[in-house]
């Protein structure tokens, strides 16, 4: 397992067919792009972005195994296992690391209004069941979980809970807990903010338009750390034009869309989300033209 988990992800996009079947070929295709030509130092696997909690148990499960096939051992590997449900949540934690996934992660528990405690238990039970480092996987715009300083300092307080996946816009929080816990990972999960992410000195970041846009990430990222500020403010205005325009055609379908144009069999999104809008193409065509994607 490794040590270091500092750097940049792609919350790995996975392939459908018309059923609803995971195409192994394109998700093969899809996790070597990310490293191989995006340039990538890790997968995180089954998150928002390979729409996880649209997934069966079994789906999930084949996931893990066909990512974790396609790529080297030098790939740091994060498995996103959270489930409403803790036995699978535990069963998927379990898997992933017999497979030899380097961390599991796992969004709070969301919809019941469950207590902190509860949740705390929730995480340190996948890590007594899996024996794995964890990452919180906080999300609160669509989990209604906010995590308060004092209480990451309690799910910090195990030594297994290595850091956190910060998807959120409070940039006050976020520069409280990097100042209280500076030995814990934070990794951004915002692509539109990493330059503010980065100036507020997290460890790297996790994001969807990484699957097609890493290499931008990656100028931002370390322009930011370096000082040039001014210049990765202005990759990261041309990254969230880019953003912006994805949103506008639909976030899955569009990204698998421009995997395509590669070569890369991005397949469909998984019902109930709708393919791609074909009065879209010349719009999409432009914006790879115009952005080199």
């Amino acid at each position: 397992m490794k040590e270091n988990f500092k750097g940049l992800y792609a919350a790995l996009l996975v392939p459908f067919d018309e059923h609803g079947e995971v195409k192994e070929e394109g998700l093969q295709q899809i996790a070597k792009n990310a490293i191989e030509t995006e340039g990538l130092d890790g997968l995180y696997v089954n998150g928002s972005s390979g729409e996880n909690f649209l997934l069966s148990k079994e789906q999930k499960k084949q996931v893990f195994k066909v990512a974790k096939e396609a790529v080297n051992d030098e790939v740091t590997l994060i498995a996103q296992v959270g489930s409403l449900d803790l036995n699978e949540a535990i069963e998927l934690g379990k898997y992933a690391t017999e497979l030899g996934y380097d961390a599991i992660s796992a969004v709070t528990p969301f919809y019941y209004p469950f207590t902190f405690e509860e949740i705390k238990d929730y995480y340190f039970e996948l890590i007594e069941a899996t024996q794995n480092n964890l990452i919180i996987y906080a999300i609160p715009d669509l989990t209604g979980v906010n995590i308060s300083i004092e209480q990451f300092a309690e799910l910090f307080n195990h030594e297994k809970v290595i850091g956190v996946k910060y998807t959120a816009p409070n940039f006050f929080l976020l520069e409280r807990i990097r100042k209280a816990f500076p030995d814990k990972l934070i990794l951004s999960g915002f692509d539109e903010m990493l330059v503010q992410a980065a100036i507020s000195g997290v460890d790297g970041a996790i994001g969807s338009t990484y699957n097609v846009n890493g290499k931008r990430a990656r100028q931002i990222f370390d322009k930011a750390q370096n000082g040039s500020i001014d210049e990765a403010y202005q990759i990261q205005h041309e990254t969230n034009d880019i953003i912006e325009t994805v949103l506008s055609m639909g976030i899955y379908s569009t990204l698998k869309e421009i995997l395509a144009t590669r070569g890369i069999d991005g397949g469909l999104p998984k019902r109930p989300f709708k393919p791609f809008n074909e009065t879209n193409r010349s719009k999409l065509a432009k914006l790879i033209k115009d952005y080199n994607l």
